[in-house]
């Protein structure tokens, strides 16, 4: 197993934080986003995976990426990988599940800018060890790292996840919006939860992306 506090080859911007900027496409200053969560949200969880060979990605969810990828609007994985912290594996082992996941995106058309994985956990050791990190959702560091790097839009974008993590980071970074899989629709103040459970939802959501785009001007 690898070190987990080794920063090379990885892009580690410190110990526990991988930010990964995937492709060269270039956005205007403004744009909105799509955020995901990636255990359960686009692959399904296996609990701590570490094996590229059991990813399986989400009924879906390639079509809601490709959609995005077509309105112009930068797509970025936020995930916590609290396993890394605890030493159930390593970054060599994120990197290769990631891999993975993002071959397997780019085989349906479906293509990732960015990705953003926190490490940091209060079980973890060494300096992985850190109780309520700003980094790991439901704190919202690692949108708001996403945004300060590609001048994002927090305001207008979104965020698709599986837990209720991800619906409070992406209202503590100040987005109006989250879609909850498996999950049901709600309001906290002016963020609106919505669900994705069945097809009448991704309906919703890929004409919520849509509008994203159409708000950017994207062609």
């Amino acid at each position: 197993m690898a070190d987990s506090t080794t920063p090379d080859p990885y892009p580690l911007a410190e110990p526990g934080l991988w930010v990964e900027r995937v492709g060269r496409t270039v956005f205007p200053a403004g744009t909105p986003a799509l955020f995901l969560d990636r255990d359960g949200t686009i692959n399904f969880d296996t609990g701590y995976p570490d094996d590229p060979a059991e990813i399986v990605l989400r009924a879906d969810i390639a079509a809601a990426i490709s959609a995005a990828n077509r309105a112009g609007v930068p797509v970025i994985i936020v995930t916590n990988q609290s396993g890394i912290a605890r030493g159930y594996y390593g970054w060599s082992d994120f990197a290769a599940v990631n891999g993975r996941v993002l071959e397997l995106l780019r085989a349906d058309s479906a293509f990732v800018d960015m990705v953003l994985a926190c490490a940091y956990h209060e079980a973890g050791s060494g300096p992985l060890a850190a109780a309520d990190h700003p980094m790991r959702k439901p704190n919202p560091g690692m949108l708001l790292e996403a945004a300060r790097r590609l001048r994002l839009d927090l305001r207008r974008s979104l965020i698709v996840g599986d837990k209720k993590a991800d619906m409070e980071a992406g209202q503590r970074a100040g987005l109006s919006q989250g879609w909850l899989v498996e999950g049901q629709a709600a309001v906290q103040s002016s963020f609106t939860i919505r669900p994705w459970c069945d097809r009448a939802d991704f309906d919703g959501l890929l004409a919520a992306i849509a509008a994203l785009g159409a708000a950017s001007g994207a062609p």
